[in-house]
């Protein structure tokens, strides 16, 4: 045979008490071509290329032939800096600011508008729950403006809870403490784990309230106010094209477009029906990749309406989302979505097509050929089906997907998973430790059924019969068996080496489980900033063993499995 190239591996996306009370997190020491924040230069190129809103009064109303609306944030009581992502200001240039107050977190908590900022909230439709909902736009998200950071590359910074904007409908604007939290570790948590993803650079404390009705079962409660700065080369959705088709805006519809492309994909060259259709392939090639990591690590994001889809492939609107602690296909962390699973796990692919379909519709007029918007479907279908299979490939140690008896392997374990309640995450990195490799025979031949299976136990929530445990053992044999024939055909002798490091980067060890934020933000809420800042530091290196925290790599506790904000969630926040 020939051989293998087995140096594959998973590309990493480079891209209540008073919150008052609450310290922040302690610095660390900064760079010295960090800046203030006050001292930054912002841009505005979304405003300056797009047609804006005329009526500059912010009233929620219905917004026509406009991409957004120029909207301050609305000013809170005392806002106070908990928490600020090192990796972010340096990715802008921007240092952390030297205390939990001052001018940089007025900034940050909206009560200060800054030299340059041209601050607006974007007019965007979208599909909810498979139906058009008509006018959306951001109800509670503001941006302040963009930054050109020290990598040449232009970000937006925006406020999510900022206050009410002519796209708020009933609400209020505002975001509060345990929403806040989720968004702010999970951003950080997505982007070490190699998921393209939005990012975050601070969550600020409000020094207000919120009324929230946490489980929209009519009890209603003050809870502590929090607003996050998200940051990401731009936050425009598939929705924002939605709109203005929907209300046959073609020229404001072309004009988006043609900033888009000139923007964040100038390779594509002049925007033309041709670049367009290319574009849109891209965007499909984008969002496949970006829903097989999904996948990969045992995500959900628990509402892919298509308001919630980025035109650039990355992972926006952290909500009820939730990771696949025991692993099933039809498994969603939002209450909404209990009854019908729309958005379940298993779903998250198909759903992912069905939107794109719905932003090649909002796309057809500017595209002559209407085959071209079919062939960026089909691209990404392959797209995900060949990332998917790659990475999945990547988890199991294996060199590909592709041989006689692969897809039997395959559905075989996935049925596996779902017979007994099994931690996805801890079963992958387990794999790691199932003896395959010893020279001169398969040591696996003499280990019973429950030796065999030991490394594996820890992902189990409770105890295997004989008969799950045997069949668990079959199917380690047959694994053990196929993972040997790859063995076989390469030419590598540090194979167990590379094939094991493959696996390490493509199986977490830790992940932000629902129970993990719940604690932070209970920590929070109490004044210990301690857990929050673990957590952050954990998960910034979710492959590396990290011995002294293993206690961050447990399976959900019991005591979790049905508390609030530890298992489903509602979109409430």
């Amino acid at each position: 045979m020939s051989p293998i190239n087995l140096k594959r591996s998973v590309k990493v996306h480079d891209e209540a008490h008073d919150a008052a009370a609450v310290p922040a997190i302690p610095a660390t020491a900064d760079s010295p071509s960090l800046t203030d924040l006050c001292d930054m230069q912002f841009d505005n190129s979304f405003v300056h290329a797009l047609p804006g809103d005329p009526e500059t009064h912010n009233i929620p109303r219905a917004v026509r032939n406009a991409c957004y609306t120029r909207v301050d944030p609305t000013p809170v009581r005392a806002p106070r800096l908990l928490a600020w992502a090192d990796p972010v200001g340096e990715l802008l240039g921007v240092s952390r600011p030297d205390s939990p107050t001052g001018p940089a977190v007025e900034v940050l908590g909206g009560n200060r508008v800054l030299p340059g900022m041209q601050p607006y909230a974007a007019r965007y439709g979208g599909h909810q729950f498979g139906h058009w909902a008509g006018q959306l736009g951001d109800g509670r998200a503001i941006t302040l403006g963009e930054i050109l950071g020290p990598d040449g590359a232009r970000r937006e910074l925006q406020l999510k809870g900022a206050g009410k904007t002519p796209y708020s409908r009933t609400a209020d604007g505002r975001a509060v403490l345990r929403s806040s939290v989720r968004e702010f570790l999970c951003s950080e948590a997505m982007h070490a784990l190699g998921v393209p993803t939005t990012r975050a650079l601070s969550l600020v404390a409000t020094g207000e309230m919120v009324v929230r009705d946490m489980f929209y079962d009519g009890n209603p409660r003050p809870e502590t106010g929090a607003i996050v700065c998200r940051v990401a080369p731009s936050f425009v959705r598939f929705g924002n094209f939605e709109i203005l088709a929907a209300y046959n805006e073609l020229d404001s519809l072309r004009r988006l477009a043609d900033y888009v492309i000139r923007e964040h994909f100038p390779g594509l060259g002049t925007p033309s029906p041709s670049t367009y259709a290319r574009w849109f392939e891209e965007i499909c090639r984008r969002t496949g990749r970006l829903v097989a990591h999904w996948m990969r690590v045992g995500f959900v994001h628990g509402v892919m309406n298509t308001d919630n889809m980025s035109i650039l492939g990355l992972t926006i609107d952290y909500g009820p989302y939730g990771w696949l602690e025991g692993f099933d296909f039809q498994w969603t962390p939002n209450t909404t979505d209990a009854q019908g699973r729309r958005y379940c796990f298993g779903n998250q692919p198909e759903i992912a097509h069905w939107n794109l379909t719905r932003l090649a519709s909002a796309l057809a007029p500017l595209i002559e050929d209407h085959a071209a918007l079919e062939y960026g479907l089909t691209v990404f279908g392959e797209t995900f089906q060949n990332a998917w299979r790659g990475m999945l490939a990547d988890k199991l140690g294996l060199v590909s997907l592709g041989q006689d008896g692969d897809d039997t392997l395959v559905s075989g374990l996935f049925d596996l998973l779902q017979q007994v309640e099994t931690d996805m995450t801890l079963f992958f990195r387990g794999l790691m430790d199932i003896p395959v490799d010893a020279e001169g025979g398969n040591p696996a031949e003499a280990m019973d059924d429950a030796g065999l299976a030991a490394p594996l136990r820890r992902a189990f929530y409770a105890d295997e019969t004989p008969a799950q445990q045997s069949r668990l053992a079959a199917w380690l044999r047959r694994y053990i068996a196929r993972v040997r024939l790859d063995r076989e055909a390469t030419s590598l002798p540090e194979f167990a080496d590379v094939r094991l490091e493959r696996m390490r980067r493509a199986n977490p060890k830790y992940v932000l489980r629902n129970y993990l934020a719940q604690q932070a933000i209970e920590a929070l809420g109490q004044g210990d900033a301690s857990v929050i800042a673990r957590l952050m530091e954990v998960l910034q290196h979710p492959y590396d063993e990290q011995p002294e925290h293993e206690a961050l790599a447990d399976r959900r506790p019991e005591w979790a499995r049905n508390k609030a904000g530890c298992s489903a969630l509602s979109c409430s926040s």
